[in-house]
């Protein structure tokens, strides 16, 4: 018995080793999260400056910079502030459209000729708490926000969307609700201005003053004050933020008499539905919303084309595989943070029978081949140059946004158009598992 228990007290010992980190790993994880903190110490010093700069050029040129290479050497006589130290691209942007044309900056300027219209329509909502300068160098698990630089000057952090948490944009709860309502007393029709009504929903409902809330919420239901499909988006969206799915219904409901076979509308409503837990109707309004459930069951079309490096591909070349068939686009955000979860799909069930087809929907091809370079994608790639109004094949399958994934049985049968996120490895595994059963 003795000679038991000493070796499960050994194997008990080993297996705590194995899975403790080592002192060298620990020595390592601490230098790193020193070099982080560092960095963030650096960089805010960077922006600083590039602060103090911005606000010399101002004062003897009357506006901003075109470019933040203009501060240098004049404003700005050291040029390795432009550079974050945590860029490891030195200098290389995020985005092609926002790549300093004089030098290596690392900083993403949010005022250069091509943004700075937009800009301006974003300073006359929110005031210059809006960012002038962002960092999008520093995330790791632990820190997820950017550094930014405000067109006031004043450098604080935010998430990529700032306009998500406009608490720490104007630095409480209290400030930002003073500043919506004094923005919407002044211009209480404008449409610029209508993305406040349901942000300030959303800060009534985190203080607590649910009497301000409601009355807004009653506001939604009137003719007229949702001015469009946008709005439609944008209310959905805020609120769902804050799990306000009953007073969601009310809005859509009423929005639906008025407008019954909207499809924004009814795509709202059948989201509602399924957070409120009824499923059946859920499923109706989904259906309702999109003629393409129709043809789920129902064998896809097929095409004959040419793949980015010139090949014939088709739909009937991957009969017997379950194939997914993904529209999307380089310069679509969301189509990025997709392609690690289909990069992982796929290198875990394509010796398994599943493969996947692209359908880009870029219109520059460098760019398209630069990123499936970089991100070592493997599998083929259908490119025409155009966006999904003139792509024939985005056409044939009427793809009117992207990300768009088709996942198509081993028959050429249509399972879904909408195999995005946590739900396509499921139905990957259920459409292997079903041709195993069949035969």
């Amino acid at each position: 018995m003795r000679a038991i228990l000493t070796v499960a007290i050994v194997l008990g010992l080993l297996i705590t080793s194995a899975n403790a980190d080592t002192p060298a790993e620990k020595q390592s994880e601490d230098l790193m999260t020193e070099q982080h903190e560092k960095n963030i110490e650096i960089c805010t010093q960077n922006l600083v400056a590039i602060g103090k700069a911005v606000e010399a050029y101002k004062k003897e040129h009357g506006d901003f910079p075109e470019w933040l290479s203009e501060l240098h050497p004049k404003y700005l006589p050291e040029a390795n502030l432009l550079l974050c130290p945590a860029d490891e691209e030195c200098g290389k942007p995020l985005l092609s459209s926002n790549a300093d044309p004089k030098m290596s900056v690392s900083y993403d300027y949010q005022f250069h000729p091509e943004n700075r219209e937009g800009k301006n329509e974003e300073r006359l909502v929110y005031g210059d708490v809006t960012p002038l300068v962002r960092c999008f160098h520093h995330l790791n698990e632990d820190f997820e926000d950017r550094l930014n630089l405000s067109f006031s000057l004043n450098i604080y952090r935010l998430v990529a969307n700032w306009k998500y948490v406009p608490e720490d944009m104007y630095g409480s709860h209290k400030a930002a609700i003073t500043a919506f309502e004094n923005a919407l007393s002044q211009h209480p029709d404008d449409r610029r201005f209508f993305d406040l009504y349901p942000r300030l929903v959303v800060l009534y409902t985190k203080v607590g003053n649910e009497k301000s809330a409601d009355a807004l919420i009653e506001r939604f239901k009137s003719p007229g004050m949702i001015p469009d499909n946008n709005g439609y988006r944008s209310v959905h969206r805020k609120l769902k933020g804050v799990r306000l799915y009953e007073e969601l219904l009310e809005i859509f409901k009423a929005a639906e008499q008025r407008q019954p076979d909207e499809g924004v509308i009814l795509v709202r409503l059948a989201d509602i539905y399924e957070k409120l837990g009824n499923t059946e109707l859920a499923e109706v309004y989904y259906r309702k919303s999109d003629p393409k459930y129709e043809l789920w069951g129902k064998p896809v079309t097929d095409f004959s084309v040419t793949d980015l490096d010139g090949k014939p591909i088709s739909l009937q070349d991957y009969r017997g595989k379950v194939v997914l068939l993904d529209f999307w686009g380089v310069w679509c955000g969301f189509c990025i943070d997709e392609m690690p979860n289909l990069k992982r799909v796929y290198a875990t069930y394509k010796d398994q029978g599943f493969d996947i087809i692209g359908v880009s929907l870029d219109d520059k091809e460098s760019a398209l081949r630069d990123y499936i370079k970089e991100n070592d994608i493997q599998w083929r790639q259908i490119y025409s140059g155009e966006r999904w109004e003139n792509d024939p094949i985005a056409q044939q399958f009427t793809i009117t946004g992207v990300p768009e994934q088709w996942l198509i049985d081993r028959d050429g049968k249509l399972i879904t158009h909408k195999a995005r996120g946590e739900k396509l490895e499921g139905l990957v595994v259920e459409a292997l598992k079903k041709k195993a059963e069949s035969k």
